[in-house]
Parts: C-alpha cells; sequence; structure tokens
C-alpha cells in the first residue's frame, strides 16, 4: 500500500484535532487513532509544525527551496574557485610536479583552454613530463 503524503494544510488541521481532543481528557494513542497516523508521526509533527500557521509554513518551505538553491550555487563557484586557484599555480601536465595527478575537473579545463593559457604554464623538470599525453609537451 502506497504511502499516503499529507499537504501542509492537512498536517496543521490535523495537529489542530489532535489538540483539541487531548485537552478534552483522550490519550495520544487514541487521537493518533482517530486521526489514522502513528503517534510518531504526531510527535514528528507537532515538533515541525506546532504554533505555525498556514502561511508561515508556506513560507518556510519557500525559503529552504532557495536556501538549497543557493548552497548549490555556492558549491560550484567554490569548486570554479579551486579549479582557477590550481591552474593559477602554473602546471598543465598530467602530473604535478611532486609526482601527484591532476584532479579530473582541473584536466578538462586545462585541454578545453590550453590554447590561451600558454603564458601560464612554466617549465617543470624533465622527469615530470609524460611524453605520450598530448597535455605535456612544451609549447
Amino acid at each position: 500500500m502506497p504511502r499516503l503524503r499529507h499537504t501542509v494544510e492537512q498536517i496543521l488541521a490535523k495537529l489542530r484535532e489532535a489538540e483539541v481532543a487531548l485537552s478534552k481528557g483522550q490519550s495520544v494513542v487514541h487521537v493518533c487513532h482517530g486521526l489514522s497516523i502513528t503517534e510518531q508521526t504526531y510527535y514528528r509533527w507537532r515538533n515541525e509544525y506546532g504554533g505555525l500557521k498556514v502561511d508561515q509554513v508556506k513560507r518556510l518551505n519557500d525559503l529552504e527551496r532557495e536556501n538549497t538553491r543557493l548552497k548549490r550555487a555556492v558549491a560550484d563557484l567554490t569548486l570554479d574557485q579551486l579549479i582557477l586557484k590550481e591552474a593559477a599555480e602554473g602546471n598543465f601536465y598530467a602530473q604535478r610536479a611532486d609526482g601527484r595527478p591532476w584532479s579530473t575537473a582541473v584536466r578538462r579545463w586545462a585541454s578545453q583552454n590550453a590554447g590561451s593559457v600558454e603564458c601560464w604554464v612554466r617549465p617543470v623538470p624533465r622527469s615530470g613530463i609524460n611524453e605520450s599525453c598530448p597535455l605535456t609537451k612544451r609549447r
């Protein structure tokens, strides 16, 4: 049986009904059974939506969505910054001078922009050059 997803309005209505029933002296178990929800769901909803109005919850959801979008944008910009910083170090070869491999993103960026950044290329020791790789040939 598929799970039933409640809308924010339905959740708030059920929480109001539960509060009324609880104030009349019913137990939480009976109230939850009458609302067709589990006790765990009741407590989770009460912690998340207790005391809020419908417009406040909608605004909260909009803010959470925008926060997610902004976090994704910051992550993309941070990745771009790290790629540019690593590229500005000036080594466009298959391996760094210390022998560690380049990240895939930097290698892809360097291969796409190799013609426009020749002035950034600095010489590396002959031992660090892989002659079979087209990115490692000196210009």
